[in-house]
């Protein structure tokens, strides 16, 4: 897993990471996003961390993009990861899923 921040993005690349569950999911992107130890690891506090604002002021100030693979977590249709991603789609951040190898 990486993360980098460049003109207004926060990229944070979990590709090639063991991302199979949300708890996963939350562990691979508390540090990049500064969420801080309160945060409540569920869909609701991920809303609101993308969304509402005040959670994270790195997430507030930055455009956040995540890239995966789809495996894990993201493979097939998981509806957990569908959770995932229309909470993605309510603002301006975006989850990335990459076909395996890409």
């Amino acid at each position: 897993m990486t993360h980098s921040e460049r003109d207004g993005e926060l990229t944070v690349d979990l590709r090639g990471a063991a991302v199979g569950t949300l708890e996963d999911f939350w562990d691979a992107v508390a540090a990049p996003c500064a969420l801080p130890g309160w945060f409540g690891r569920n869909l609701d506090a991920w809303a609101d961390a993308l969304n509402g604002g005040g959670v994270s002021a790195v997430v507030d100030g930055h455009t956040l993009v995540v890239h995966a693979d789809r495996r894990g977590l993201f493979a097939g249709d998981r509806p957990e990861a569908r959770a995932l991603a229309a909470v993605f789609e309510e603002g301006r951040h975006r989850l990335v899923v990459h076909p395996e190898g890409g």
